[in-house]
């Protein structure tokens, strides 16, 4: 679905990846790691075109997408919902307005029909007491979920996610990561996630890629990344008090 072939970028005088290759499947949850600045935003704003490779081939569904035109691309990347770090939603519009917001900007839709698949996003989202609401009035959990409600209400393949529990508690934390794992069972959603949190990687990945100073240095299921011998994955885990045993051993299998 996804695949990156030997992309290269180069910020300034820093390459920021240097020649990563990988592959996202239909249905996975695939998570990237790493310490800050290894390239894990950049490798998502490369999926939607944001950022273009300066070396190497990026294809959505077998399409090279740094090859094609605007329309051709803006199809492509109708096939993507992202929810980013900060939720990004217009404080001046309410919750509902804020989720209807794509289908009103980009689609024909009937409003009655709009406002259909805007309540059935809310109950799903358990947020459906919260649609008149604005956003400084609802809590950083319930911005989120508003957010990730926005980014599949035009029911995408895939969904990209920047740092989706980043600001929030622990329990509020893994209330969004229940959500994600969901997102893959009940919609059958392709999910690409960005995150420091490797507590969350672990508990929601199909598959977890670690980037480090531009390059993959693993890229392997959830019990087989906290069995890597790589030095640098090592020191990450132990990093956040992640070891090899504990509750973490076995874990993975209920993803199969």
């Amino acid at each position: 679905m996804i695949r990156f072939e030997h992309v290269t970028k180069v910020l300034g005088n820093k390459t920021v990846l240097d020649r990563i290759s990988f592959e996202v499947g239909e249905g996975e949850t695939f998570v990237i790691v790493g310490l800050s600045g290894a390239g894990k935003s950049v490798t998502l704003k490369h999926m939607i075109r944001l950022m273009m490779p300066d070396d190497g081939s990026i294809l959505i569904d077998g399409q090279e997408i740094n090859r094609l035109r605007h329309s051709a691309l803006q199809e492509v990347r109708g096939k993507f919902g992202v929810l980013f770090q900060s939720a990004a939603l217009l404080q001046w519009m309410s919750v509902r307005d804020n989720i209807a917001l794509p289908l009103r900007e980009l689609t024909h839709t009937p409003e009655e029909e709009i406002l259909r698949l805007v309540n059935e996003k809310l109950e799903m989202l358990g947020l459906a007491d919260a649609g008149e609401k604005f956003p400084a009035d609802i809590s950083g959990g319930m911005r989120k979920r508003v957010g990730l409600a926005r980014a599949i209400i035009m029911n995408p393949k895939i969904v990209l996610y920047d740092e989706p529990t980043s600001g929030l508690d622990p329990v509020t934390s893994r209330r969004i990561d229940d959500l994600i794992v969901n997102m893959r069972s009940q919609l059958g959603i392709t999910s690409v996630v960005v995150t420091h949190d490797l507590h969350s990687a672990l508990s929601i990945g199909t598959r977890i890629m670690m980037l480090h100073e531009g390059r993959i240095v693993e890229n392997a299921s959830p019990e087989d990344f906290i069995r890597s011998k790589n030095e640098t994955v090592q020191s990450f885990l132990e990093s956040q008090y992640i070891t090899k045993k504990g509750k973490w051993e076995g874990m993975g299998h209920e993803k199969v």
